[in-house]
């Protein structure tokens, strides 16, 4: 058994690999062939109109405002900072004083953040102007 499949540790990892990609492969062109054989060839006006039921709506922005993505922004940033806190909570014991005078100056930091952002408007929803 010189030259055997459990020679190299990772062949397992490359075969399953490319059972998934096959596999994925596959079901999507499944997926399409029976897709477009059993959809609805229904292509009547009220079917193809923006909304079924309710008021017809007029005219809709083709901008989108920034706020929504400064909103994402924010969000992401203090959640990815609150993640941070998950393994010094765990190694707390380890870290002892240093890591705690490090924890007390990263929420120091990340207060002043959060302040400057509220300060600045960027968690209002709508200007009050």
């Amino acid at each position: 058994m010189s030259h055997s499949v459990f020679a190299y540790p990772y062949f397992g990892v490359f075969m399953l690999f490319v059972i998934t990609f096959i596999a994925f492969g596959l079901t999507l062109f499944i997926q399409r062939k029976l897709s477009t054989r059993f959809a609805s060839k229904n292509r009547e006006k009220l079917k193809l109109a923006q909304y079924e039921c309710g008021v017809i709506p007029n005219k809709q922005q083709n901008r989108i405002s920034s706020r929504y993505y400064i909103m994402a922004l924010l969000f992401i940033l203090f959640d990815v900072e609150i993640i941070f806190m998950f393994p010094w909570a765990v190694d707390f014991k380890i870290l002892e004083m240093f890591g705690f005078a490090e924890m007390l100056i990263f929420i120091f930091l990340l207060s002043i953040g959060f302040i400057y952002a509220w300060r600045k408007g960027a968690l209002q929803w709508q200007s009050l102007k």
